[in-house]
């Protein structure tokens, strides 16, 4: 599903998504939305049928703003705010504590007259950004390997082979209350967002993902091929892969120097959030 469109914004984009269940799952449990002004992925936990209602759910949320030229914080605050009602609701339903679902992506919106991005993140699903041939990720692991990294008990190369690297600590539903992360970034053209599950993450690691990011000029064909590349690297989860180009902007380029701004064997192919694991579930 290629997309190149215009709207109101200050910011013109062309954008392409793919998913797939994997080489070993039965079901499906991403799930994504790839409209203006919001371009997200979910990736759901708890089961078959828990995980992959709670992920569709959380998406469900923020359709009602589909369609809008720009987005402000609160908007968006408000529609997470309405996806954990719903995936705790589901979780009470099913009773299933453990029903529940990341959340990660970007929203257009603007500072000053100038295009951004709002970055949201709950989860191991992972926010990229590549510029000036450049990937970088934007989004900061919600996991407990990513905590073992930054206390300097776990090296960064050790972190994929790390038998504890599917245990979450922030995600919707799945007994979690924890917070979304929030980034404002300025928008700048000729950049490329990359949203994705962890099915993509824990088959390529960035070297074969900026590659591969590099050598596809189109969002969708950059999009397929690197479901596919997970594929052909095991496919041992669920893969969604968002790509979003950005070909102009009304204001030019954003200032350069701005960052990123906070707002606010033994393998195991499913994750799971750490209050299971503390339960001994």
């Amino acid at each position: 599903m290629s997309h190149d469109q215009a709207v109101p914004a200050r910011i013109r984009l062309a954008w392409g998504a793919s998913t797939d269940r994997g080489r070993r799952r039965t079901t499906n449990e991403d799930s994504f939305l790839a409209d203006h002004p919001l371009f997200l992925v979910a990736d759901g936990m708890g089961g078959h049928e828990a995980g992959e209602v709670a992920s569709a759910a959380a998406i469900s949320a923020f359709l009602p703003l589909v369609g809008n030229p720009t987005l402000s914080v609160d908007e968006v605050r408000e529609a997470l705010s309405a996806a954990k009602s719903t995936v705790f609701a589901i979780a009470d339903a099913l009773g299933s504590g453990a029903a529940g679902t990341t959340l990660t992506g970007v929203a257009v919106t603007e500072q000053g007259g100038s295009p951004y991005w709002i970055v949201i993140n709950l989860g191991d699903s992972r926010t990229y950004m590549l510029a000036d041939g450049v990937l970088e990720q934007v989004s900061v692991d919600h996991s407990l390997v990513q905590e073992l990294i930054e206390s300097g008990e776990l090296e960064q190369s050790h972190a994929g082979v790390d038998p504890r690297r599917n245990v979450i600590t922030r995600a919707i539903g799945a007994g979690n209350q924890g917070e979304a992360d929030f980034w404002l970034i300025p928008a700048n053209t000729g950049e490329r967002i990359l949203i994705c599950s962890d099915g993509l993450t824990g088959e390529l690691d960035d070297a074969a993902i900026t590659m591969v990011l590099l050598e596809e000029t189109g969002a969708q064909d950059a999009a397929n091929r690197l479901v596919h590349e997970a594929l052909l690297h095991g496919g041992r989860d669920n893969v969604t892969v968002l790509v979003v180009d950005v070909l102009g902007t009304a204001t030019g380029e954003s200032d350069p120097e701005t960052a990123k701004t906070a707002v606010g064997d033994d393998y195991s192919d499913d994750t799971y959030p750490r209050e299971q694991l503390l339960a001994g579930g």
